[in-house]
């Protein structure tokens, strides 16, 4: 890159649920941006994460898992998320997991394509791969399938490769000056980053199916003298759920609010005061009207 060039566009993340999108951006950003469970869907929303340097700004934008099964409306709204942020890419960093591919990910390839946007293809979780030479295999599979502008191994929860690939993503992005200030990490708003901090830790502490049947609303986010308070709804699809998201005597609603006011704390550097309600909304999660109101964009 010549001296005096400065680089900045969008490069959208895409790839099945659960593959590591979320972890691969919060490491190469170096910061949380985005959450991250071990289960499906825990992604729900566009986000987009800044990484600056003084050549060259990356937008890494975070997109939910494309889903073979839009059977509920916000499955739907997920997977026109994940599509919309292909269009508008300078270039795509398509994500599977090394050794193991699905039908999903035949999904999303396809999707790459009929966008003809520059991608690159990130084998993650190759630190699950042994012998080593079977890595070089799956490189070569990888590169029949499309003609990708790069092919990089990494393990994002282990961080390795990560610097080699950041440096590499510059070159395929556009002539332009920062299109965000240099401090700044994300486009969302900090009380984006609560609802979403309180949504993880209950997707960690719940059973299996209920993390999918609710969301979380700020009702209110008021920066205070001695710090942040902050009013939330949990919402659930019904009432058989709400005494689940409780807890017997409010165990578990303790122990998530607990859990996202010190992240929270050390997130944001000053003490959150968190009150926490559980509501039931039928079916929200199969309604458009109930999905906008709620924050789920619709692109």
């Amino acid at each position: 890159m010549s001296s005096g060039m400065h680089r900045c566009g969008f490069v959208a993340v895409v790839g099945r649920p659960n593959v590591g999108k979320s972890t691969l951006i919060n490491a190469i950003v170096g910061r949380k941006v985005s959450i991250v469970t071990h289960k499906p869907q825990t992604t729900r929303h566009r986000i987009v994460a800044v990484h600056t340097r003084p050549d060259h700004q990356i937008l890494f934008v975070d997109t939910p898992g494309l889903h073979r099964d839009a059977g509920k409306a916000m499955n739907r709204l997920m997977n026109r998320t994940a599509t919309s942020a292909l269009k508008d890419a300078d270039l795509v960093m398509f994500v599977s997991e090394a050794g193991r591919w699905t039908r999903e990910d035949d999904d999303v390839l396809e999707r790459v394509r009929e966008s003809n946007v520059p991608a690159m293809a990130l084998l993650n979780k190759v630190d699950n791969i042994h012998p080593r030479e079977r890595l070089l295999e799956l490189i070569a599979e990888l590169s029949r399938l499309h003609s990708f502008v790069e092919i990089v191994p990494v393990s994002a929860l282990r961080k390795s490769n990560i610097e080699r690939l950041a440096a590499l993503i510059p070159r395929y992005l556009p002539e332009s000056p920062p299109l965000f200030p240099a401090d700044m990490l994300t486009d969302r708003s900090d009380a984006f980053h609560v609802a979403e901090s309180i949504r993880e830790k209950l997707t960690l502490m719940l059973h299996e199916e209920l993390p999918y049947g609710l969301t979380v609303q700020i009702e209110r986010y008021e920066r205070q003298p001695e710090g942040i308070a902050v009013h939330a709804i949990v919402w659930v699809e019904r009432e058989s759920q709400k005494g689940i998201v409780v807890g017997k005597g409010g165990q578990v609603l303790k122990r998530v609010g607990t859990a996202a006011r010190l992240e929270l704390r050390q997130a944001l550097g000053v003490p959150v005061h968190l009150e926490l309600w559980v509501k039931v909304k039928e079916n929200w999660a199969d309604s458009e009207k109930d999905l906008q109101a709620l924050g789920y964009e619709s692109p």
